[in-house]
């Protein structure tokens, strides 16, 4: 009998040792944050982000040419994910800051099949859930065959000029310099109203 008590006890342990190995994997995963190494010859940008038009989530055409002289912040958004609840903050991050930085939203339904609704249940939802008013996009794919074309441009360094890091989950965010330029890419788990977020805004 003590040796199954001593069993389930060393059972315990192994267990809760796992469960903190994988959300410490889990957690470094989606807490990635790069920076554009700076102004160097392997930074060419062989096509700008300012020659892309896409669709809004209302059906309007938004050509990317509108926002030069302005930071974007670009985000692939879902409504059924551990993350959704970033929505509040970066409407926040919009209310504070949108004198500074364009919040865009990009619903996808590439990860875990967390934005399954269309583009009016979307807008519906986010804006009866979290009060959205930053610009939201159509729904897109983000990663595989049918990648978008901007997010075909946000992970070839060969087009963007340094950056090779697609989105890994729902959430991950893409900062645009002024320039039209890449300058950072935080993984999910970053808070939109996180310290590395509000200063490279304020860069």
């Amino acid at each position: 009998m003590d040796s199954l008590v001593g069993l389930n006890v060393m059972i315990k342990k192994v267990s809760s040792l796992l469960k903190v190995l994988w959300l410490t994997m889990l957690s470094s995963c989606f807490s990635v944050v790069r920076s554009n190494p700076g102004d160097t010859a392997a930074n060419a940008v062989s096509q700008s982000i300012y020659e892309f038009k896409m669709k809004g989530l209302d059906g309007t055409e938004v050509d990317f040419a509108q926002f030069r002289g302005k930071k974007l912040l670009l985000v692939n958004v879902a409504s059924e994910c551990g993350f959704t609840p970033q929505y509040e903050k970066l409407q926040q991050l919009h209310e504070l800051y949108g004198g500074k930085v364009v919040i865009i939203g990009f619903p996808s339904n590439n990860f875990g099949g967390q934005e399954p609704g269309t583009d009016g249940e979307i807008g519906a939802f986010c804006k009866k859930n979290y009060g959205v008013t930053f610009l939201m996009m159509s729904k897109i794919s983000v990663k595989g065959a049918d990648v978008a074309p901007l997010y075909q441009w946000f992970a070839s360094k060969a087009l963007n000029g340094w950056n090779d890091k697609a989105p890994t989950w729902n959430f991950c965010k893409y900062l645009i310099n002024e320039r039209g330029e890449i300058i950072n890419f935080f993984g999910s788990a970053v808070d939109p109203l996180g310290r590395e977020i509000i200063d490279a805004i304020n860069k």
